[in-house]
């Protein structure tokens, strides 16, 4: 047995659960969820120098699909501009969606890095300062893109300041 095995099931057993709902959350896709979370772990335990602590790993995991995520979101946006060259691209009626598509939708609607601010402020509970930190931008770009982020969503739910007083 490898020696970073016993690492990799013990960070698999305790937080594997937790990896994928994050990753869920950020990309809205259970497959595609999965596939981020087995990139960022395949990144992680590539590397020759691996760390034995669970907690350090798994933040460093979420790390690696935070940043994958941002990355595969500017390239799909760089190639949704130019695959008209090259396809027709058909257009589908998503009127029948229910109401958890319509929330997964306006998710989608958000820039990555509004995406990610979200994720990050309520779904992991971090404070302005920590999302900063994570994302390496400023307290303020933070506070625009979450702000932005509400203002996008509210729109796209139709949720008004009354109906969440």
């Amino acid at each position: 047995m490898a020696d970073w095995e016993p690492v990799f099931r013990a960070l698999l057993a305790s937080r594997g659960g937790a990896l994928r709902s994050y990753a869920y959350l950020l990309t809205g896709d259970a497959t595609t969820a999965s596939d981020l979370v087995q990139e960022a772990l395949t990144r992680v335990f590539s590397r020759r120098r691996i760390g034995a602590d669970v907690n350090e790993l798994e933040a460093y995991v979420r790390r690696a699909m935070l940043n994958q995520y941002i990355d595969s979101r500017r390239r799909l946006k760089r190639w949704n501009a130019t695959r008209h060259l090259l396809v027709d691209v058909p257009h589908h009626d998503d009127d029948q969606l229910a109401v958890a598509d319509e929330v997964r939708q306006a998710l989608a609607a958000l820039s990555p890095k509004q995406r990610a601010c979200v994720v990050l402020r309520y779904y992991e509970d971090l404070t302005i300062t920590e999302i900063a930190d994570e994302l390496d931008c400023a307290e303020g770009t933070v506070k625009r893109h979450l702000a932005d982020a509400r203002t996008k969503l509210a729109t796209q739910l139709g949720v008004t300041e009354e109906s969440t007083q």
